[in-house]
């Protein structure tokens, strides 16, 4: 029985018996290799991936864009609304016609997340290799937060493992948190909230490594708090949370 002081307390803070739900930047595309090039669409969305929501209204990004070959291009101009479950979301259709990685990229305007009394900002990526070239998939965009990768992110099995360096600036942090999710179809159903949000920290060196155990597109968000402040809608000073966010297809054997 829980005692009448602590149930009043619980009653009190409805969020203080719950675990923070880990907000996902998703970027997803419609397919990581496209073994002829051609056209590939993303869709942007801001949610809990291993939940299956709810989505977060997210805002018109304040930029979007594809590092290719050493030349960033921006997409804004072709966002489209693409509407998840009743909140704002967005499409955009690209087509690559070179071969090589492309590195599509977000940048998401602030979202405040009253529950936590702090706005996120989430740096999101994903790598796209048109005619499988294998080429190019380490290539930075050159976000205020971004994951290195050691693994090459495209053509990966389930059961593989993923290796990254978190920086911020350019450079290494030591000890990051890592979040990971993986976007579910409703396959997988957690045991308990624990196996919702996996947490790794990186080493002295920022590399973290995580071995993707099943066919998913998974989410690996490195959290580091921005050096500065924002203002919240009641005028107050709190903290930003800034992520970088990367992207991984894990295959299952046979396709």
């Amino acid at each position: 029985m829980i005692a009448p002081r602590c149930l009043a307390l619980l009653l009190a803070s409805p969020f203080a018996a719950l675990p923070a739900a880990a907000h996902f930047q998703e970027i997803i595309p419609s397919a990581d290799v496209l073994t002829e090039g051609g056209e590939v669409t993303l869709d942007l969305v801001f949610t809990h991936p291993v939940e299956g929501g709810p989505v977060m209204t997210m805002e018109r990004p304040a930029a979007v864009g594809v590092l290719a070959g050493g030349v960033d291009t921006d997409l804004s101009g072709a966002l489209e609304e693409a509407p998840r479950d009743g909140a704002a979301a967005w499409r955009i259709t690209h087509t690559l016609e070179e071969p090589g990685a492309a590195v599509f990229h977000v940048t998401p305007q602030p979202y405040w997340e009253p529950a936590e009394g702090k706005f996120i900002v989430h740096y999101a990526k994903v790598i796209v290799d048109a005619y499988a070239s294998g080429e190019g998939w380490d290539e930075l965009v050159g976000l205020p937060v971004e994951i290195m990768p050691l693994t090459r992110p495209t053509g990966v099995w389930a059961g593989n493992v993923f290796t990254g360096i978190v920086t911020k600036n350019g450079a290494p942090v030591p000890f990051a948190e890592v979040e990971v999710e993986f976007v579910n179809d409703g396959a997988v159903t957690p045991p308990n909230d624990a196996f919702i949000t996996q947490v790794i920290k990186a080493d002295a060196n920022g590399t973290f490594t995580y071995a993707m155990p099943f066919p998913a597109w998974w989410g690996f968000a490195a959290l580091v708090e921005a050096d500065a402040p924002m203002t919240s809608p009641e005028g107050d000073s709190v903290p930003v949370e800034e992520g970088g966010l990367i992207w991984v297809k894990a295959t299952a054997a046979g396709g």
